[in-house]
């Protein structure tokens, strides 16, 4: 009875305080047995808090608590571990304070005994309240901009006289709406004025006259909208015609005055937020005849003035960069155009000038040139667009980047150009002064095997250099040309097909006339239907430079499926690509031609020859290539110097005579070459 009545003492004193019941631990208060547990959990209705007030705590004490012990916690966290003897004082003061869950939310009570005890512990009791939560008390959940009002379960918020509750039932603002439509003169003022206006303020007055007048607004001295100190409208004052919103304005400028709105229908909105103590705004509105502005958007005019009457004309000049456009399209010429202020303030006719728009550069689905990070790119002019090769077997020619510029062109669009003259490393090593080649070894020769057995020169993806006298008066659509193989054996297999040919060109001085005794200008050019997509094995070889000269004793590689020296029957040819390195002749030897056909043949400043101790270019090796530096010095880029086109028999000699064969030289052609590629990229 004692303790009871102790209890009654110390309960809270609030008319929405409801004791709901005890708690206990087994067997109280004789004292708890071994391996004893509770498990409680009470949670509170919403707007409302669940709390437990423990008067008596006798458990057995350990580190930790990790024998007895009583754990009180909120939403899964732990509030309080308690184990040993709390008297009562120490209770109030510490440990009950803390047990309590939030609003709406449950706590939770879980008491456990170990398997002995030294000594009998009466263990705890306590008591569980369920009690009112004042939200008006809490300022994180208290958003009520004047009053607020606590009841059972939760609560609610009311305003002072002048303001109306918002639709989210917290904010207490001021709304206005006044239509002063037909009015040509008066004021507009914000609310209290001059006075501080009201917080949470939202306010909208309309303007609107006849057509041909225009509405015209005269600020007073005083204008104090709050503004930040770094200069950002807190509050704002807005005023939106029928073509533009104009604003917002704060701070302790007005607009200019008179403000000349250029338009007959006007609404004015002010807005203010939930402090402050600025005095607000005065304007005084009239009207006038209407005027029109300058036409500025991008563009300028002649005989520039403030405004202009009715009836002025005035010449409309787009900004570079920017076009004006008709209805059905962009117009063509100079981007100007002549209009005329009407008599409601608007220009008649009006065009926009727009940004000029390059639009995305057509590249083709498959192009070796592409954009980096198309999705961030911009085409509005002036933009620049970055470009990249996707191909280790070409290199970027140029500046990686274009601009659009005023004409609608991007300009110094970059080209991706074909590695050239470097064969990929071999992982096969080079039979050095032997004849067979290995794959990749020499990717820039290309094998002809119909109707004549020749060879030819890759100098990009889409073209070859050749001989003329292989594939003079031949029909382009009967000549096989293979590349990407040094086994001429492999052509028979159905993976391997030969590259389709679009065109042949030879060289319009090259004279073809059997029994033939001058091989001036023997060159021609193939070109293919399509890229050939490159690879190690297929890769083109370089042009020289013009003029660059060849010189006596310079040693290149001869390459082809020619025959070779060893054979007894000349008329045969090698299955395997061979190549040789020979030294260029002096001019002298070289003029000392040989006969062909029992005729004279001619040494022309187009030629030159080369050879060695059995050591040549051979029948079936015309049109194949000449490079220089040698394959086998392993230093590059090489370059197509000359193209095999004469000589005497091979068998002349045995395999240990000199040997002298003659090439097409190459630099005097270059530009031809060049000429010819340009013509038909734009044809």
């Amino acid at each position: 009875a004692h303790s009871f009545s102790l209890f009654l003492l110390l309960l809270p004193c609030s008319s929405y305080s409801t004791l709901l019941g005890w708690m206990e631990s087994p067997g109280y208060p004789r004292g708890y047995l071994p391996h004893k547990s509770l498990n409680w959990t009470k949670c509170a209705p919403k707007g409302q808090t669940v709390s437990i007030r423990l008067i008596h705590l006798d458990l057995e004490n350990s580190q930790d608590c990790e024998n007895d012990a009583v754990k009180i916690s909120s939403k899964g966290n732990l509030i309080a571990l308690l184990c040993g003897k709390r008297d009562y004082k120490e209770l109030q003061e510490t440990v009950n304070p803390l047990l309590f869950s939030s609003p709406g939310g449950c706590l939770t009570l879980l008491f456990h005994s170990d398997y002995s005890n030294t000594e009998r512990h009466t263990g705890f009791r306590g008591f569980y309240t369920l009690q009112d939560f004042n939200e008006c008390e809490d300022e994180q959940i208290n958003k009520c901009s004047h009053f607020c009002h606590n009841f059972l379960g939760g609560y609610h918020c009311s305003c002072r006289h002048g303001y109306q509750l918002d639709e989210d039932k917290h904010t207490c603002m001021v709304g206005c709406a006044e239509d002063l439509s037909g009015l040509k003169r008066g004021d507009i003022s914000s609310l209290s004025w001059p006075e501080a206006y009201a917080e949470n303020t939202n306010c909208k007055y309309t303007l609107s006259v006849e057509d041909n007048l225009q509405l015209e607004l005269h600020f007073s001295e005083g204008f104090d909208v709050e503004q930040s100190p770094e200069g950002d409208c807190i509050d704002e004052l807005r005023i939106e015609t029928h073509s533009e919103t104009l604003g917002p304005f704060c701070g302790n400028k007005p607009p200019p005055s008179p403000f000349l709105t250029h338009s007959s229908h006007v609404q004015i909105h002010f807005i203010s937020d939930g402090s402050g103590t600025n005095k607000g705004f005065n304007i005084h509105f009239k009207t006038r005849g209407n005027v029109c502005r300058p036409v500025t958007s991008n563009s300028n005019v002649t005989h520039l003035k403030e405004e202009y009457h009715r009836g002025e004309s005035v010449t409309v000049t787009c900004d570079l960069g920017y076009v004006y456009i008709y209805t059905e399209g962009t117009l063509s010429g100079p981007e100007q155009y002549g209009t005329t202020c009407q008599s409601n303030g608007a220009w008649a006719p009006m065009y926009a000038c727009e940004i000029v728009d390059c639009g995305w550069p057509d590249l083709g689905r498959d192009s070796i040139l592409q954009m980096v990070n198309p999705e961030d790119q911009n085409t509005k002019y002036g933009s620049r667009m970055q470009f990249y090769c996707t191909s280790k077997f070409y290199t970027l020619e140029g500046n990686d980047t274009s601009t659009c510029n005023a004409d609608g062109e991007w300009t110094r669009m970059p080209n991706c150009n074909e590695v050239c003259g470097m064969p990929e490393p071999s992982s096969t090593a080079r039979i050095l002064g032997g004849k067979v080649a290995t794959l990749g070894e020499v990717p820039w020769q290309l094998f002809i095997t119909r109707p004549k057995f020749g060879a030819a020169s890759l100098i990009n993806d889409q073209w070859a250099v050749t001989a003329a006298h292989v594939v003079n008066d031949i029909p382009r659509e009967s000549i096989q040309l293979y590349g990407g193989l040094i086994d001429t054996t492999t052509i028979s297999r159905t993976d391997v097909s030969p590259i389709p040919i679009e065109k042949i060109i030879v060289h319009p001085s090259y004279r073809g006339a059997l029994p033939q005794t001058n091989y001036d200008n023997d060159i021609a050019l193939i070109k293919f239907t399509s890229k050939v997509k490159l690879g190690t094995n297929l890769l083109p070889i370089c042009l020289p430079e013009v003029n660059r000269g060849v010189m006596e004793g310079e040693q290149g590689t001869v390459s082809g499926w020619g025959a070779t020296f060893q054979d007894s029957n000349w008329n045969s040819t090698s299955d395997v690509l061979q190549y040789v390195d020979v030294p260029v002749y002096s001019l002298t030897k070289c003029g000392n031609t040989p006969s062909l056909y029992s005729k004279a043949m001619s040494f022309t400043n187009n030629m030159f020859c080369a050879g060695g101790k059995g050591a040549d270019s051979c029948k079936g090796d015309s049109g194949g290539p000449f490079v220089s530096p040698m394959l086998s010095s392993g230093v590059g880029p090489h370059y197509l110097i000359g193209i095999v086109s004469w000589g005497a028999p091979c068998v002349r000699g045995g395999a240990t005579g000199d040997k002298k064969g003659y090439y097409t030289k190459v630099e005097n052609y270059v530009n031809w070459i060049n000429e010819i590629k340009k013509n038909e990229a734009g044809s």
